[in-house]
């Protein structure tokens, strides 16, 4: 019976060809808006927990606090030199730190033979390859003792290789920066982009006592340094972790009870968590954006529906006074209902699906399509059909045979 009563409604739906197309129309926006907005939030989402965690895990950032003027007023975060390498070898001390990495860096045209190339220099120890999770895949780091003894050694990023060699191999090969002379080591993978926008492998690393002594000319500011990242060995020590490294500074720094830091602890799982939340939010929030079109679909369906039941009240005469009962009729009703629901959803999905494949061509990062989205979107579909399609199913139910057979 139930299979006699679906070609029945198809052949009701086929039979009103432009007016069951124009119906479906609003499933059909609907569905594949929530199938774009969802994917397009998904990947926001995806692209910025890929962005955190490429600057390494568990990890905290200190930098350098404000510079004050003579009137004690704080000129901004980082103007002022109060980390020092000393800083970072105590901090590498601390329990649950897998490293320290003391950082500094500035912007120079380098160059290679007759090839020159405006990048971003990075100076740190050793440990800065840990810190990142970034290690050469040609060639190798510099040593603890390179370090020490500022040896003219460079590790360069993808895009300094093929910017300044080409297709040519950069290791042995000299770099100049700012007229000092470094031997290439090592070559990084590519990471792409971080966040912000940045190209990561636009970069040189130089050991930071080499960059001090022979690039940066000491003077002033020799063995201090702008930042301190640090590797914690599991997310469940970052908080105490924290903790460890601000009392540690605070000493070293001999800073008294009633002082502020001169330094900002950064904690850079928390910050990817908000993100995430912040994301998960925006994903949730154009997911109902487009679940106010399938609404605005179900109401059409409905206001279709009641024109169907008025256009075909003596056909339901017909089917009651010859032993239909209510609840076949109303059956009926619901079952082309859901059916255009279910048409147009089938339609949306297939659209919202190219849509978002072909948004995703456009923007820096990929649309991710999740089968939950689709499920959630047929589920949807469904009730709309259910519930909008009721009313006029009831009504066509509840009519009386005599009087439908006078219409």
């Amino acid at each position: 019976m139930l299979a006699a009563m679906l070609a029945e409604a198809w052949a009701a739906l086929v039979a009103n060809r432009l007016r069951s197309a124009l119906t479906m129309l609003g499933m059909i926006i609907g569905v594949a808006a929530v199938i774009l907005m969802l994917a397009i939030g998904a990947g926001v989402q995806n692209y910025v927990e890929e962005r955190i965690s490429s600057l390494g895990s568990n990890l905290l950032i200190v930098s350098s606090g404000a510079a004050r003027t003579g009137g004690g007023f704080a000129q901004g975060a980082g103007t002022g030199q109060t980390l020092t390498l000393a800083d970072g070898d105590a901090i590498a001390a601390l329990p649950n730190v897998v490293a320290a990495a003391p950082q500094g860096g500035f912007g120079a045209q380098v160059v290679a033979g007759p090839a020159n190339w405006l990048t971003q220099v990075a100076t740190s120890n050793r440990s800065w390859f840990t810190v990142q999770d970034w290690y050469p895949d040609t060639g190798r780091m510099f040593t603890e003792m390179e370090d020490r003894q500022a040896a003219r050694v460079a590790v360069i990023g993808q895009t300094v290789a093929d910017e300044l060699f080409g297709a040519n191999d950069p290791l042995g090969q000299q770099l100049k920066v700012r007229g000092v002379s470094f031997t290439i080591i090592g070559i990084l993978p590519a990471r792409g982009q971080g966040i912000g926008g940045a190209n990561r492998d636009d970069t040189v690393v130089l050991p930071i006592n080499s960059a001090q002594r022979l690039v940066q000319g000491g003077g002033a500011f020799r063995q201090s340094v702008r930042t301190i990242s640090i590797s914690v060995s599991k997310p469940e020590a970052l908080t105490q972790t924290e903790e460890a490294v601000r009392q540690l500074l605070r000493r070293r720094h001999r800073l008294g009870d009633a002082e502020g830091d001169d330094f900002t602890i950064t904690n850079i799982t928390a910050v990817g968590d908000t993100f995430a939340e912040t994301t998960g939010a925006i994903s949730l929030l154009l997911g109902a954006i487009g679940g106010i079109s399938l609404v605005v679909g179900g109401i059409g369906i409905m206001n279709i529906m009641l024109v169907s039941v008025t256009e075909r009240t003596r056909e339901i005469g017909i089917r009651m006074a010859i032993g239909a009962s209510r609840a076949a009729v109303r059956l009926q009703f619901l079952l082309e209902a859901l059916m255009l629901s279910l048409v147009g959803c089938l339609a949306g999905v297939l659209i919202g699906t190219g849509l978002a494949m072909l948004a995703g061509a456009f923007m820096p990062f990929r649309t991710v399509i999740t089968p939950q989205s689709v499920v959630i979107s047929f589920a949807i579909s469904a009730g709309i059909g259910v519930f909008f399609g009721w009313w006029p199913a009831t009504r066509a139910a509840k009519l009386s045979p005599i009087e439908a057979l006078r219409s």
